[in-house]
């Protein structure tokens, strides 16, 4: 109503986390089947589980080499590989800049969660379909809300430490003068 134009644009950090809660379920679920108990440091998927996480275009040589070994030693039905193309894809899509290339990146995700038949991975689709609007608005974009979140981090490190306050008048003065501290640091005046 008070802004008509205004479009919602969905966080690329937690679309991320969506697709590495889905890879991690997966994980979990696998090492249950295959051993019928939760991971362990001897597991390679559990001793590598955040090698899983990181971004496929960060891994050197070594890890990657490693996250093939967990993929061949600790996959054998495949799943844990499928449900990791999956999450990579969904980075992929996030990267492109374009509506076209977006549309193109999502067909491939949808193939991608189709080859893999998971209940994680179609959970995340379906996610991915419903905020298809929000995200297209991301990628058009590129406005998120990682600055607004900071702050309220930064709000809520200051309502822990500052547990003493009675009187709400000196802990939004607390607010205020820590937010004035760190824009003066980031922003000196010339």
């Amino acid at each position: 109503m008070w802004l008509p134009r205004t479009a919602v644009s969905v966080d690329h950090f937690h679309l991320i986390q969506l697709a590495n809660q889905a890879l991690t379920e997966v994980r979990q679920q696998l090492s249950h089947k295959v051993r019928g108990r939760r991971g362990r440091a001897a597991d390679p998927a559990w001793a590598h589980r955040m090698l899983l996480l990181r971004a496929a275009d960060s891994l050197s040589e070594n890890a990657r080499a490693r996250l093939e070994k967990v993929f061949a030693t600790d996959d054998a039905t495949g799943k844990l590989r499928t449900a990791w193309d999956v999450k990579e894809q969904v980075r992929a899509l996030l990267r492109t800049g374009s509506l076209e290339d977006a549309e193109l990146a999502k067909e491939d995700l949808e193939r991608l969660v189709k080859e893999s038949n998971q209940p994680e991975t179609t959970r995340l689709w379906r996610t991915i379909c419903r905020w298809w609007t929000e995200i297209e608005v991301l990628i058009v974009t590129g406005a998120t809300t990682s600055k607004v979140e900071a702050n309220n981090t930064s709000i809520k490190h200051i309502k822990r430490t500052g547990r003493g306050f009675v009187n709400s008048t000196n802990y939004t003065t607390r607010i205020m003068l820590r937010s004035a501290a760190r824009t003066a640091v980031n922003h000196p005046l010339q």
